[in-house]
């Protein structure tokens, strides 16, 4: 009985063990691709140009092709209906100020970058919202729903954690949005406020990490199972 309790005990530790070195290997081929996105990233961040996607391409965005992509699009500022989006940023705390640009055929909702909160009132900046037609160019970035770390964005009451596109559009009325935003670059803004070209491009890449705990734990789960198959009675 004490025997076949071991044996059962045993099997049960080697099936548990080639899970584990199944995730070891999963976690390897995620750092395979987070290196490839890494890679490809860099590559688009120093590219020129290319015009913001327009409705047609809408359906195939995504963040393995598209996500900081460098794009650029001429319009006009609806600067009524921007967002503040609470930001920490190297300057400290503050907001994004988030504006819907006008393009020809569509609405694009561009990060115009950061204020402090002293600045938050749009009086206080007056100088850098500046009518007519303006070209942003920016990194595409995609849309970030719900709100942010425990916080959710109360759109009613003005409260935004997260630059949820969709919900932004909702909130002020915005028809044809495109389904991502733009980080607009460093191009000074008059009088110097919002404070542009801020994007932190950074990946966690703790997969190696992970992949060594996982492949660890195998080996001390195969050890276990050697140890019960070798007890004799």
């Amino acid at each position: 009985m004490i025997r076949s309790r071991r044996a059962a005990f045993a099997a049960a530790a080697l099936i548990a063990a080639a899970a584990l070195a199944v995730l070891g290997v999963w976690q390897l081929e995620r750092r395979v691709w987070k290196h490839e996105l890494i890679a490809a990233v860099d590559a688009r961040i120093g590219a020129a140009p290319v015009a913001a996607p327009g409705p047609d391409a809408w359906p195939r965005i995504s963040a393995r092709p598209d996500a900081y992509r460098r794009v650029t699009a001429t319009g006009r500022f609806r600067h009524g209906d921007e967002v503040l989006v609470q930001a920490v940023t190297d300057r400290g705390a503050g907001f994004w100020v988030m504006t819907p640009l006008e393009t020809p055929g569509f609405t694009l909702l561009v990060n115009r970058g950061f204020v402090t909160t002293n600045r938050r009132d749009p009086h206080a900046r007056a100088a850098g919202n500046v009518a007519g037609a303006v070209t942003v160019t920016g990194l595409l970035r995609l849309t970030e729903p719900d709100g942010g770390f425990l916080r959710t964005n109360d759109p009613s009451a003005g409260r935004w954690y997260s630059r949820d596109v969709a919900a932004i559009a909702r909130a002020k009325g915005l028809a044809r949005t495109a389904p991502y935003f733009v980080d607009a670059d460093a191009s000074p803004n008059p009088d110097g406020y919002p404070v542009g070209g801020l994007t932190v491009v950074q990946f966690r890449d703790h997969h190696l990490v992970y992949a060594l705990t996982w492949f660890a734990l195998c080996a001390l789960t195969l050890f276990f199972a050697w140890r019960l198959w070798r007890i004799r009675d």
